[in-house]
This record gives structure tokens, C-alpha cells and sequence, in this order.
């Protein structure tokens, strides 16, 4: 991918040279959403693309890639708000949804446009293609593998699924203010899941994780290894989980934050509304000797 200066110019040559546009024609964009009466107006430009893959039965059954985005004008006048959108983004587009959203709340004397004021944010990721970190061949052979590492670890895994996704959005923002951002957010995303069977028993385990950076990251740190180990643990550890302790018991709390246990053990059931409708298992007993019984009716003296 060519290496841009900044979010904003990579924003730019993404979403709007495509279309034959470029950032000074975001300019003749706010004319069209402004006009007379307007307080306030902006332009939000956004594309998507969206990549997943599933494996289930040790095969690929499910691989999907969906593309998605468009241009949103807002223009504000007081307390009326107008909205247009289009799904193209073009010069004729932008002048539409400009004149659609100002034409919803147009009214009274045009206000000036202000300077333009780039915003600079602390970067917290890279702005980066993450579907563009690996081959379709690397991504099947990640999902393979951990079908392989989950089969292998214990003979009573007896199904397994793992899925592999990412997105990558990139969002451009000018406002009548001066405003001008971008935003370039990479997210990937790898899950396992098990199924473990003993003795005419069933249980399930599951792991994944991601985050925003490239699907080599993914690769490269072995999570298909890793989240299948995982999966498998968990569901070894079901298999032999015994039921909790349930009934009357004696309970300690100490003060400050164990209170929250009291009131979500007790403290709905004294709510008004439950009481009202009879769904409460309080109605007609006694909270304490001093006080008297909790009412449907609801009308406790003091």
C-alpha cells in the first residue's frame, strides 16, 4: 500500500480520489449543507471492509467479504437537525446530500465558514490494511492448524470450530467549525471453539482474541495454537466440573463494596413495581420485627 504523510491524506486518497475528489473539494461539500439559517454543519465520509473465514469439521465452510460505505451530511439550525447520506461518493452525491440535509432546516441569514483546523489525536494504533497482512492460503492454514493442535491434545475433543475476521475502516470528518480528522481503524479477530465428549457427557470450551493491528500479528504470535490449547483446557475442565453449592448458606460481608451483593440478593425484591405486580417472592412477609409487612399496595408508614 502507498505510504501517506498523515491519517488525513491517507483518508483522502481512500475514500475520496476514487471518486475524483480531493480535500478542497470537501469545501464546496459545506456550501451545499450550510446555506441560510445553518448553525452548524458536517461531512462524514466512511468505507469499510469487512473479511471472515470459518472452519468447522476440519473443512472451511464459510468465507465472506462485504465492502460498505458512503457520505453522511448533517446540518443544524437551532434545535432542527437535518441528515442526508448517499452511498457513492462523488461530486454529485455531495452536492445532493448537501442540499437535501440544508433544505430540511434552512431558514434566516447564512453564517461564514470558519478556517480549516486539522486535528491532531495521540495515535493508538497503526493505520494499516489488516486483511492485507496474509494470503488467503495463510489464512485457511491458520484455521487448519487449529483444528489440528485441538484434535491432538485430547481424544475427547470430538468438534471443532475456529473463525478468523477483520475490518478495516477508515472515516474522514469536515465540519463548518474548520474541523478536519480521520480515523484509520485495523481490527482482526481469532476464536476456537471445542466440544469435549466422556462417558455420554458433552461440554464446551472456547478462546480467541484480537485486536487493532495486522492479521500477521495474528500469525505470528501462534494465538491458533494458543486459543487451541485454550478451547481444549477449558473443556476438559467442564467435563469434570460438579455442580455448585446451591441453597441456604451463611454469607460474611464485610462493608463498603459487599453491600451491592445484599442489595442484588434482596434489595429488587423490595422494589415497588415487584411488589405491585405480585412477582416478588416478598409480598406479605415480614422484612424485619420493626417494620411491616412489604405491601403490594405499597404504602409503608414510617
Amino acid at each position: 500500500m502507498t505510504a501517506y504523510k498523515s491519517d488525513v491524506d491517507t483518508a483522502a486518497a481512500i475514500l475520496l480520489t476514487p471518486g475524483g475528489l480531493d480535500l478542497d473539494a470537501l469545501e464546496t461539500g459545506l456550501d451545499y449543507a450550510m446555506g441560510a439559517g445553518i448553525d452548524y454543519a458536517d461531512l462524514y465520509f466512511q468505507r469499510t471492509w469487512q473479511e471472515g473465514w470459518v472452519l468447522e469439521d476440519s473443512e472451511v465452510k464459510e468465507a465472506s467479504y462485504n465492502i460498505d460505505g458512503g457520505v453522511g451530511v448533517r446540518s443544524l439550525a437551532g434545535e432542527k437537525t437535518g441528515f442526508a447520506y448517499s452511498n457513492q461518493i462523488t461530486a454529485d452525491a455531495l452536492m445532493d446530500t448537501g442540499r437535501t440535509a440544508a433544505g430540511i432546516v434552512r431558514s434566516g441569514k447564512r453564517l461564514p465558514g470558519q478556517l480549516v483546523q486539522p486535528v491532531t489525536a495521540m495515535s493508538r494504533y497503526a493505520g494499516i490494511d489488516p486483511l492485507a497482512g496474509l494470503s488467503a492460503e495463510d489464512k485457511v492454514a491458520m484455521l487448519k492448524q487449529a483444528d489440528r493442535v485441538a484434535r491432538a491434545a485430547d481424544p475427547s475433543i470430538s468438534q471443532v470450530s475456529a473463525s478468523l475476521s477483520g475490518t478495516y475502516e477508515v472515516v474522514l470528518v469536515r465540519a463548518s467549525d474548520g474541523t478536519l480528522a480521520a480515523d484509520i481503524r485495523p481490527l482482526v479477530r481469532f476464536n476456537v471453539s471445542v466440544i469435549a465428549v466422556k462417558n455420554g457427557r458433552r461440554e464446551r470450551g472456547s478462546a480467541g482474541g484480537g485486536g487493532r493491528y495486522s492479521m500477521a500479528k495474528l500469525r505470528d504470535d501462534q494465538v491458533a495454537e494458543l486459543y487451541a490449547k485454550e478451547a481444549v483446557r477449558q473443556a476438559l475442565v467442564n467435563l469434570e466440573a460438579i455442580d455448585a453449592p446451591a441453597g441456604q448458606m451463611p454469607v460474611v460481608l464485610a462493608s463498603g463494596w459487599p453491600g451491592i451483593l445484599l442489595h442484588e440478593a434482596v434489595g429488587h425484591g423490595l422494589e415497588g413495581d415487584f411488589n405491585r405486580k405480585g412477582s416478588s417472592a416478598l409480598p406479605g412477609r415480614w422484612v424485619n420485627a420493626s417494620r411491616p409487612r412489604v405491601s403490594r399496595l405499597w404504602t409503608m408508614p414510617p
